[in-house]
């Protein structure tokens, strides 16, 4: 297992096989998965789910053998050892420069919303990605996700309008900038 970063409550570490049925207990679920992506579909199996940590294996492990701070992680609560959800540091869908626009993204298992772990562990990478070189690092929010806007704000990011730029859909950009 390999562990990214750790803050006083979580552990962000891969996504590993064992986690699979939590995975997909998370992205099976409608009310979790409606402001995701481009085309938000539900996750239709525990095979999906493991075919989904074996493509963060391999491009998490591409990312730190290029030397990127970005990936797709798993939020692991320290004192209970659950999954809390999924955090991200990845290139926005359709760039073509890795390194061009990334974003930080989040998503919880309802019964792991309202702990704060979301801004946690949001927090955390964010400043994996500034440390890194990352100048700029975007959030990307539907209009109607008022709960990812709420993180958003306690992060700190600056709302920088709307764009119809990304997934195809007008989203609310925030945007993190690294302290000079």
């Amino acid at each position: 297992m390999t562990v990214v970063l750790e803050t006083e409550r979580l552990v962000v570490r891969d996504w590993q096989q064992p986690d699979a049925e939590r995975l997909y207990d998370i992205y099976s679920r409608p009310d979790v998965v409606r402001y995701l992506g481009a085309a938000p579909a539900v996750m239709a199996s525990l095979a999906a789910a493991c075919e989904r940590i074996d493509r963060a294996d391999l491009r998490n492990g591409s990312d730190r053998e290029a030397g990127r701070p970005t990936g797709w992680w798993a939020v692991e609560v320290r004192e209970t050892g659950v999954v809390a959800g999924t955090v991200a540091l990845v290139t926005v869908e359709a760039s073509t420069d890795p390194d061009a626009e990334v974003e930080v993204a989040w998503t919880l298992h309802p019964d792991s919303h309202g702990n704060g772990y979301a801004s946690e562990a949001a927090r955390a990478v964010l400043a994996r990605g500034h440390q890194a070189g990352l100048t700029e690092i975007l959030a990307l929010t539907d209009p109607a996700n008022t709960p990812s806007q709420a993180v958003c704000r306690r992060l700190g990011l600056h709302l920088d309008g709307t764009s119809e730029a990304y997934y195809g859909k007008p989203l609310l950009v925030w945007v993190s900038r690294a302290a000079t």
